[in-house]
């Protein structure tokens, strides 16, 4: 089952289940789409993967499979993936 996080790990912005600006990479890791565009530059600083748009859990799964409510908080500052990674295609990693 998909974890549906809530915030920007990066800048903490909220990212409640339909928002269009969540972006996840393959390990989930959440993110909002300002930080994977100007900051990350589309690669992961935790697995150096690519990001895509995180999908939304229809309303009436939420009981059954709520959304994550603790924050996962790991601000970007420098990282080994972004400087590798930075300008090469995520499906060619």
């Amino acid at each position: 089952m998909l974890e549906i996080r809530t915030s920007c790990e990066n800048c903490n912005k909220e990212l409640p289940n339909d928002s269009s600006d969540a972006m996840i990479c393959t390990y989930e890791c959440t993110f909002c789409k300002n930080c994977v565009d100007d900051i990350l530059f589309n690669v992961c600083p935790n697995c150096g993967g690519g990001f895509e748009k995180r999908p939304t859990r229809p309303k009436d799964n939420l009981v059954k499979n709520p959304v994550r409510m603790d924050k996962v908080s790991k601000p970007v500052i420098e990282n080994r993936f972004l400087k590798k990674f930075k300008n090469s295609n995520p499906r060619k990693r």
